[in-house]
């Protein structure tokens, strides 16, 4: 049996780590655009010179050595050729499989914005090259732009001020992180990030880059009119699958990216896909199981991928911790929302916790997560808060998981 994997990432550094586990003696072939192994959640930190790329790594120093890893660094994946079962490579070269698992991950979507696909001065926030090349930006920029408030555009906000560089940022969306919390949790961080000079635009967008007559970006004008100084734009408006090397492939493609079930099947029986890849789930528990459990099938070990983690995000931003879970800001007027929040001369706390028909269906929590396990367990096991008379927010273990005679735990 040979397997390939296509991508060094969480998914495919994992789905190795579980073929390798399930199949000693098997070829196992590793295909990657990059030449080091790292994690993309934290390339902030080696922005802000927090971190060096060995700590980036969160793979074993010889993993390649201890799984028995044969490793094409630095290749990248032009086509497959499905009947032929092969890999095509971009100088020609065709690598063949027996099993294969697609872990090519997601790149920088730049935004339809006049001037900003062919300026100079303007590049994502994805991969090691990148943050490179913002390091460099950051000697020298006075102005810089980042497009796009979520997890990304706050991630790069923090590298730039370990480094004593003021960013701007520009966000559609009515507040940051606008798919993760609601606007009052939102404000916390907005306010946060204003004390440390980030100036913020919110609702919104970036309608044209003014670029010189070198091709490089010197103002963006904002769809209110606004026109912002600028000699360099940092694009995290969002991301693509990486999957055009498979549109003469045939393989299934759907409107988000890569298309496989809760095996991690494709419409090719002897292709998988996990991570980022697919489009609808861009976070490292969700890639780590994908990635996991399409390695065990393809090892003819039977498994499924249950539970995607897309309800769930937890962040840390300028030591302010906060979590959101499911649904946090419900348009359903029928859903009820208890807010518990503490001001004073004490660490500020928000709690929210959205619940329908008896079932919690949403929470956020902000300065304390210690609630945050109970609350996982309230929403992934269903359970009934009305049978529970205790205020939402005061609820334990105790409260639905006993004991039986066998010392076995129920709920």
């Amino acid at each position: 049996m040979r397997y390939v994997v296509i991508g060094s990432s969480a998914a495919g550094i994992n789905g190795i780590r579980e073929l390798r586990r399930l199949d000693k003696d098997s070829q196992i072939l590793l295909i990657s655009s990059d030449k080091a192994i790292y994690s993309r959640c934290i390339l902030h930190h080696y922005l802000g010179g927090e971190r060096d790329l060995a700590k980036l790594c969160f793979a074993e120093q010889d993993f390649a050595e201890r799984f028995g890893v044969e490793w094409m660094k630095g290749r990248t994946c032009i086509g497959l050729d499905r009947e032929a079962k092969e890999v095509v490579l971009e100088d020609g070269e065709r690598v063949s499989y027996d099993k294969l698992l697609i872990a090519t991950g997601s790149h920088t979507y730049i935004p339809p914005v006049r001037n900003l696909k062919t300026a100079k001065n303007v590049c994502g926030f994805r991969n090691l090259e990148d943050i490179e090349r913002l390091r460099q930006v950051a000697r020298r920029a006075k102005n810089i732009v980042i497009m796009g408030a979520g997890l990304v555009g706050l991630d790069c906000v923090c590298g730039f001020l370990e480094l004593g560089v003021k960013t701007t940022l520009v966000e559609t969306a009515g507040w940051l992180l606008s798919r993760q919390l609601d606007e009052r949790a939102a404000r916390t961080y907005q306010k946060a990030f204003a004390a440390k000079g980030v100036a913020q635009y919110y609702g919104v967008g970036i309608d044209q880059a003014i670029v010189d007559g070198d091709g490089q970006i010197t103002d963006v004008v904002l769809t209110s009119g606004k026109t912002l100084p600028c000699d360099y734009v940092v694009v995290t408006a969002g991301v693509r699958a990486n999957v055009e090397f498979l549109e003469e492939s045939k393989i299934k493609i759907g409107p988000m990216g890569l298309l496989y079930d809760e095996t991690g099947q494709t419409s090719d029986p002897d292709v998988y896909g996990a991570g980022d890849v697919s489009g609808t789930s861009p976070i490292w528990p969700a890639a780590v199981k994908e990635g996991i459990v399409a390695a065990a099938n393809m090892a003819g070990k039977p498994g499924r991928m249950t539970d995607f983690f897309a309800s769930k995000a937890t962040m840390n931003f300028l030591g302010i911790p906060s979590m959101s879970l499911g649904e946090v800001d419900p348009k359903d007027g029928t859903a009820q929302v208890e807010i518990r929040e503490t001001e004073g001369p004490g660490p500020h706390t928000y709690k929210k916790i959205v619940h329908k028909d008896g079932k919690i269906i949403g929470a956020v929590l902000q300065g304390d997560l210690a609630y945050s396990g109970i609350l996982q367990q309230l929403i992934a096991r269903k359970i009934d808060i009305t049978k529970v008379k205790k205020p939402v927010f005061d609820i334990d273990y105790s409260d639905f998981f006993h004991m039986d005679e066998r010392f076995g735990y129920y709920y």
